[in-house]
């Protein structure tokens, strides 16, 4: 087991008796990014971003990158993938991942 110190992915060692072969498993607590986006959502915060020439749209845990990647083929750090990050962000499924209340 591993935890990073950084971002607080929790990294497990895990062995699958059935098929007889390790894994890693990573579990992230991604809820206080969450309060915190949900709490940026409710203020003037983005609109004053944008106003000021910077706009920062949201936060996306790394427990929740790894989850993209995984179950999407989604990389957020490959500029092509961006316009499925986007329609990621745009989904009422992560609303919450965004610091505004408008659409990325």
């Amino acid at each position: 087991m591993d935890i990073d110190p950084i971002t607080g992915l929790k990294t497990y060692f895990v062995w699958d008796s059935t098929e007889e072969k390790w894994s890693l498993e990573y579990v992230h607590d991604v809820e206080p990014c969450i309060e915190e986006n949900k709490a940026l959502a409710n203020t003037d915060y983005s609109a004053n971003g944008i106003k000021a020439n910077w706009w920062h749209a949201a936060q996306i845990p790394v427990g929740v990158q790894l989850k993209w990647l995984k179950e999407y083929g989604v990389d957020l750090m490959n500029k092509e993938h961006w316009p499925r990050v986007k329609r990621l962000l745009n989904d009422p499924e992560w609303r919450y991942l965004r610091t505004g209340r408008g659409r990325v």
